[in-house]
């Protein structure tokens, strides 16, 4: 279950959007007028297929363009100046702490599971040719982390390489988790994961979560939703709609009637 005692924390990071707009052939996927995130410890964002969920995701990243509007990390939550994510190029994000899994499996197929992982854990400033010789550094910083979860997801050899498809999606939200990010966005990421496999991943989650990460998910999976969520955003036409609580979503007539049918309530 979720610890509620950290709901009302001040600090977390969150995440303004605003009058965010994106088009594609003229078709409008995203509309979002106001939009606040990580005011609590885990998010959700649920809603139909094509109801723009995926894409908000990825201009949060920048790795899709607005057409227009304003993206802002306040990294202190609402306090202070912010800053303006949709102004930085995508690679910049991780820079900010801000960092989203892959909706579509990827991996770095020329690297073993360990150097995969070595990889993400590297500070930006390890990231140069001359720094190659550093690895030391990074591998004492990183082993303990990366072999706790390398144990507790059973990877087996981390010299060999991902083969299976489930494999490499726990691989790309372990590199996340290396990461220890200020905000978190995870596109689906218990798809095609075993039931033990995805209970495990959101206890990971948590724990991020109770050290101050925002946490927001994309899932289908709607018992992850229910269960490890403090709050839930329903999309629908490119619009959030609504917000609300776990147990209030679930029972709106609007989400029953557009989304969940009556046999999930």
């Amino acid at each position: 279950m979720t610890d509620q005692s950290d709901i009302a924390t001040k600090t977390r990071p969150s995440i303004r959007v605003q009058n965010a707009v994106k088009s594609f052939s003229g078709r409008v996927v995203v509309d979002v007028d106001d939009l606040s995130l990580g005011d609590v410890p885990v998010e959700g964002l649920i809603g139909p297929n094509g109801a723009g969920k995926t894409t908000l995701m990825r201009m949060i990243m920048h790795s899709t363009t607005l057409d227009r509007g304003t993206i802002t990390l306040h990294p202190h939550g609402g306090a202070g100046d912010g800053v303006v994510l949709s102004n930085l190029p995508s690679h910049r994000m991780a820079h900010q702490g801000v960092v989203k899994s892959n909706q579509v499996i990827m991996d770095f197929e020329k690297l073993t599971i360990w150097d995969s992982l070595l990889l993400s854990a590297a500070a930006p400033g390890y990231e140069r040719p001359y720094r190659v010789f550093s690895e030391d550094a990074v591998f004492d910083q990183a082993a303990d982390d990366a072999t706790r979860y390398l144990e507790l997801f059973g990877f087996g050899d981390p010299t060999g390489f991902a083969k299976s498809a489930g494999e490499k999606k726990l691989l790309d939200i372990v590199r996340c988790l290396l990461l220890k990010p200020r905000f978190l966005l995870l596109d689906e990421p218990t798809a095609g994961l075993p039931e033990e496999t995805t209970a495990k991943v959101m206890e990971e989650v948590q724990r991020l979560a109770a050290q101050g990460t925002s946490v927001v998910i994309v899932e289908h999976n709607l018992d992850v939703i229910w269960s490890l969520c403090n709050e839930v955003h329903f999309m629908a036409e490119g619009r959030v709609i609504m917000k609300g609580t776990p147990q209030e979503i679930r029972a709106h007539r609007t989400v029953v009637e557009k989304y969940l049918g009556e046999g999930h309530v």
